[in-house]
């Protein structure tokens, strides 16, 4: 009897890891790493950025530049979560803090889903104010 029980243990032991990932997480890894190309093919066809006191809408390439010229000026050492909404499957908005070697900023991100992909649709980084 136990060792009928023991692969159905296993399975629902694994299951957790089986599940996909969070898409704010992912996006949170991507910032972390500075990894502009990945994050880009996420970005919606066209994307709110605002960076410190430049704020417009952008396409994907040109987000891509704007985020490489803020990560090659601020290199990403770490990140970390604020707030977090996933209540609804077609939006999700999270909240970073991000430490840079130059500087703490906040990190705040809206995705919306798009023929079963999440899409980011806006991406704010501010100074963070509060310390």
């Amino acid at each position: 009897m136990k060792l009928i029980c023991l692969p159905s243990f296993i399975i629902l032991l694994l299951l957790p890891h089986i599940a996909p990932a969070d898409p704010i997480d992912n996006v949170a890894n991507l910032i972390k790493q500075g990894n502009t190309r990945e994050l880009a093919q996420l970005f919606a066809a066209n994307v709110e950025i605002a960076i410190i006191d430049d704020e417009s809408i952008y396409s994907q390439t040109q987000a891509t530049l704007i985020l490489d010229k803020f990560f090659s000026k601020n290199k990403p050492k770490s990140i970390k979560l604020l707030h977090k909404v996933n209540s609804s499957a077609n939006y999700r908005f999270g909240v970073f803090i991000l430490t840079t070697e130059s500087g703490l900023y906040r990190v705040a991100l809206t995705l919306k889903g798009n023929n079963d992909k999440m899409n980011i649709i806006e991406l704010r980084i501010e100074n963070e104010k509060v310390k």
